[in-house]
């Protein structure tokens, strides 16, 4: 009995360490992302097209529930372009928030779940999108690129009002 207790003891005290040495990697890999996030909310409050492209890998894909459809990123940011023109231009107002619920990550990896909320006012007219997605994202030559993104469908402002808490982290 007490070589299962000393055992179990030296489990536990193993496991604390490791959690404890991955903290730092952890933090650091969350401040990373949570900097990736706040540049693409940048970039869309900017109009900056070319800044929102690089955000994504050359192969990223877009995956839409909501039309059926997957396709390359580019052919998206073919069709989202004109409105970072217009926000760049002035013609428009545009911002994007994020709410995470899930942040699954390693060094060089990252799959982030959540809600984002896209506004866009012009000619005086409102439009609010919450939308369900997940992000895949890859860690290359040190910057963070989404590979993935995939929108699974709207969401309410119920979901976007609870997600506001911490999200699970792993």
């Amino acid at each position: 009995m007490n070589t299962i207790i000393r055992r179990a003891g030296a489990a536990v005290s193993h496991l604390l360490l490791l959690v404890v040495l991955a903290s730092p990697a952890a933090a650091q890999g969350t401040d990373e992302l949570d900097a990736y996030w706040a540049e693409v909310g940048r970039t869309v409050a900017e109009g900056d097209f070319e800044g929102y492209g690089a955000l994504y890998h050359p192969d990223a894909v877009l995956v839409s529930l909501g039309s059926g459809r997957s396709y390359p990123i580019s052919r998206a940011l073919t069709g989202w372009k004109q409105g970072f023109l217009d926000t760049a231009e002035g013609r428009a107002e545009a911002g994007v928030d994020f709410r995470l619920t899930q942040r699954l990550h390693d060094e060089t990896t990252a799959h982030e779940t959540g809600i984002f909320r896209y506004t866009m006012r012009s000619g005086g007219n409102a439009t609010v999108a919450l939308v369900h997605f997940h992000a895949l994202l890859v860690k290359k030559d040190g910057k963070w690129l989404m590979l993935m993104e995939y929108q699974r469908g709207p969401a309410t402002e119920e979901e976007w009002a609870a997600a506001a808490g911490d999200p699970a982290e792993e």
